[in-house]
């Protein structure tokens, strides 16, 4: 049997390819939206994916489900527990608890665990050219290494109320009737890593077992006393800020994601002078995707700055709500490699308008954006000092007088921000206040940035 994690740095999303060497077979579970990688990992060990399925509907990425599957023919097999209000909208098989499909020589079993979502299944695995009996759990977002997928996502994402309450109920038992039902040996596999906002404290092992969480995760002792009020508060206590897109993830990932079929067409090298008459035209938004330093030395008018590869998909999340527009994206990368990449990433989450790239700023209309340094905050005038960090930064230390509000929640809250008046936005370093502060300039906001943000002001205060 081959089990093969494939790792999203960006996201925190680990999506797993398990495959019958006997056989040339394999099912693909929680896949992303740019499905590449996974054909290329078939072809290399010369098999065919024949399945593809996921553990429940996500909210912090677009699911690959339907795009594999239109690309290689494979039977799609989707959770068919849970409530009435969370049914998937498009075909599949419909797995219900303790039934199994076949890959080959090895079975994958649903388990119905209910808790992060009401449908969500975790995946028993069974090498059967080696046993009987199931070794590997696809635990989704249900089991982590060392923590639990949070269960107030409906409420802060998907417009439920305090359908956390009854999550946390869900996690319990199933925590009890399946989970610590497994023998310790079982080895488990996330669907997500540190970083992750599908969690308040996820740990970076890729993998773990049911005897280690059963004896070392925080939860354990809970279980183990059949405290469940404890559990639930404990649970519930200081979960991160959900992002914004979350809800159109949740949406989409529902009704059944776009396919955009593949291979993608090639993105085009536009041309600068063409470029610049199309910014001043407002007929594309500019991607700047230098760093906060070189973006404050001078940037592209009304350009969002979403720095860097890495984490494209999250701060583009953040900037752009293809819900709202549908503006054509152009980037700025080194060359049509790092644009076809930049543009994966954004696919991830649902952003599929990126027209082009460039690789120069020549003759393009520039910009400087405004900065104040710490010693001249005190007695600025301002309508609005803005921390958007996650709220439980915020409770750990902010500037007097700063209202808090997450760059993944700003373009979706502008109700909570002055008409008029100049607004100072930090974060802890400066990374997150450049990209929130370019979405909001790009809205029509005044915007000054507090130049190294939380760090500089602390500094500046230990300095006095």
């Amino acid at each position: 049997m081959l089990l093969q994690r494939i790792y999203d740095e960006d996201l925190a999303h680990a999506s797993y390819l398990i495959g019958c060497q006997a056989k040339g077979q394999a099912v693909v579970v929680d896949p992303r939206r740019d499905i590449d990688e996974y054909l290329a990992l078939a072809a290399h060990h010369g098999m065919e994916i024949v399945a593809v399925t996921e553990t429940h509907i996500h909210a912090d990425y677009l699911s690959g489900t339907r795009e594999l599957a239109a690309a290689t023919g494979a039977t799609t097999y989707l959770s068919g527990d849970g409530d009435e209000d969370w049914q998937y909208g498009f075909e599949g098989e419909r797995l219900h608890d303790g039934e199994s499909f076949q890959i080959g020589n090895i079975v994958i079993q649903a388990r119905h665990t209910p808790g992060h979502t009401p449908e969500h299944l975790a995946f028993l695995i069974t090498d059967g050219a080696f046993t009987d009996e199931p070794g590997y759990l696809l635990s989704g977002d249900f089991v982590f290494s060392g923590d639990l997928g949070r269960p107030d996502l409906l409420d802060e994402a998907a417009g439920g109320v305090d359908t956390r309450f009854i999550g946390a109920k869900q996690l319990f038992a199933s925590l009890r009737d399946v989970f610590l039902a497994l023998p310790d040996h079982v080895q488990v596999f996330p669907a997500h890593g540190a970083g992750s906002a599908c969690g308040k404290a996820l740990g970076a092992l890729p993998s773990t077992t049911v005897g280690y969480e059963r004896k070392f995760a925080w939860w354990g002792k809970y279980l183990a006393a059949n405290d469940e009020q404890g559990f639930i508060d404990e649970l519930l206590e200081g979960q991160p800020d959900a992002h914004a897109y979350f809800g159109r993830m949740k949406r989409q990932n529902k009704q059944g994601p776009a396919i955009l079929g593949y291979p993608l067409a090639q993105l085009t090298n536009v041309e600068n002078g063409k470029l610049a008459e199309q910014i001043i035209a407002d007929e594309v938004i500019f991607v700047d995707t230098r760093s906060q330093d070189e973006v404050h030395a001078g940037t592209v008018a009304g350009s969002v700055n979403v720095p860097g590869v890495e984490k494209s998909a999250s701060y583009g999340a953040w900037v752009y709500d293809p819900e709202a527009e549908n503006t054509p994206l152009v980037l700025l990368s080194e060359d049509e490699a790092e644009a076809n990449e930049f543009r994966a990433h954004l696919i991830r989450v649902g952003i599929d308008t990126v027209a082009g790239f460039t690789t120069d700023l020549n003759g393009l209309p520039m910009v400087t954006p405004e900065m104040i340094e710490p010693a001249e905050l005190e007695g600025y005038p301002r309508a609005l000092l803005l921390d958007v960090r996650n709220k439980t930064e915020y409770a750990e230390g902010h500037i007097p007088g700063a209202q808090q509000l997450s760059g993944g929640r700003v373009l979706w809250n502008l109700d909570q921000l002055p008409d008029e008046g100049t607004i100072v936005t930090y974060c802890q370093s400066g990374v997150r206040n450049s990209v929130a502060a370019s979405a909001l300039r790009r809205k029509g906001y005044e915007v000054i940035e507090l130049e190294d943000s939380y760090l500089g002001w602390t500094a500046y205060q230990n300095q006095r």
